[in-house]
């Protein structure tokens, strides 16, 4: 039974370590590929990025496949997660046979880290290899197709989006012709999520009938908006990212576009976007369980408009279920908490 998540792709896994309280506000977050990998793409808009092994996704090089993609608080420094969940991959002999035996591999393990140093209070309590760990075996122990939690958990634990308390966010579709796509959202953005006319979220205008709050709801989260503003300045160094999963079998270089055009779903949920002090990035997984129809030639169109949508959905979904924080590094309301 689907579940709206990125785990109805079959085989996709997602597991969280989150860490909270004594200083702590950070986690990360894994999306862990089935045996034998996923066909994996990536594409970086924002201009401050933070990652690992994404050249390795250039469709002109040799990597094929990859086991996982690590999404992490903690800025450069939380990319050390990595490091724990290449080394359990390793332990299970999953990643690129380099050598004679069976434990000769090389995982890879891409990742990409969301600024969220010292928003619990300490600026050094950042994940590490031990939080990747954690992160992939949780995913490991979760059953296939199991829901995603959403909102501050893993790499979106200290999250914020603008003003507004950002989180995790998760969203799937089955396509017409069989296949299914689902994205996952880290929304920690520099720009804002709601429109500043109507308090509507910014990624459900255009999206059918939207009720608008009162416009005494709406004043009052305005005013509370800016009183957080006022309160806290914190630095000006944001990041969204992405995975969006498929079982189409996709080349690499189809995955790459899939991952550019996925930038779009950001763009339609967030104003502004892709700044230079944003590190956007999107990655795409292809597990290739059903077959494109290579015949057709625009037969990929239907999974690169449905990467889109289910991003915009999955930035929807995390600003919802996030929770308002206030602690020693600062304080975020929830658009939950202002609008209900």
């Amino acid at each position: 039974m689907a579940v709206d998540a990125v785990t109805d792709v079959a085989g996709i896994r997602v597991g969280h370590a989150t860490r909270v309280g004594g200083g702590w506000l950070t986690g990360t977050t894994v999306v862990l590929a089935p045996e034998g990998g996923a066909v994996g793409a990536v594409d970086v808009r924002g201009g401050g990025p933070g990652t690992k092994e994404t050249d390795a996704l250039d469709p002109r090089n040799v990597v094929r496949r990859v086991e996982a993609v690590v999404l992490t608080g903690g800025s450069a420094y939380g990319l050390d997660a990595a490091s724990g969940v290449m080394a359990w991959l390793e332990e299970r002999g999953r990643g690129v046979r380099v050598g004679p035996e069976p434990g000769h591999v090389v995982p890879v393990v891409p990742a990409a880290c969301v600024f969220d140093l010292g928003r619990g209070g300490d600026f050094r309590a950042r994940p590490d290899a031990g939080t990747g760990r954690a992160a992939v075996e949780a995913a490991a122990a979760s059953e296939a197709g199991a829901p995603v939690a959403e909102g501050c958990v893993g790499a979106g634990t200290g999250a914020a989006a603008g003003v507004l308390k950002g989180g995790v966010g998760t969203a799937s579709v089955r396509l017409g012709s069989g296949g299914t796509v689902g994205a996952l959202v880290v929304v920690n953005s520099a720009g804002s999520v709601v429109d500043p006319e109507t308090g509507v979220l910014y990624g459900e205008l255009g999206r059918g009938r939207v009720e608008w709050p009162p416009d005494q709801v709406h004043e009052a989260a305005r005013r509370r908006m800016a009183e957080a503003a006022a309160a806290f300045a914190p630095p000006p160094l944001n990041t969204t990212l992405a995975v969006v999963a498929t079982d189409v079998a996709l080349s690499k270089a189809q995955a790459q576009k899939l991952a550019g055009v996925a930038h779009d779903g950001i763009a339609r949920a967030v104003r502004p976007v892709h700044l230079l002090n944003d590190g956007d990035t999107v990655f795409a997984l292809s597990t290739g369980a059903l077959a494109l129809d290579e015949a057709d030639p625009l037969a990929l169109n239907e999974v690169l408009a449905a990467g889109a949508d289910t991003v915009t959905r999955a930035i929807v979904r995390a600003v919802r279920a996030a929770e308002p924080v206030a602690g020693a590094g600062g304080a975020w309301p929830s658009y939950r908490e202002l609008y209900g």
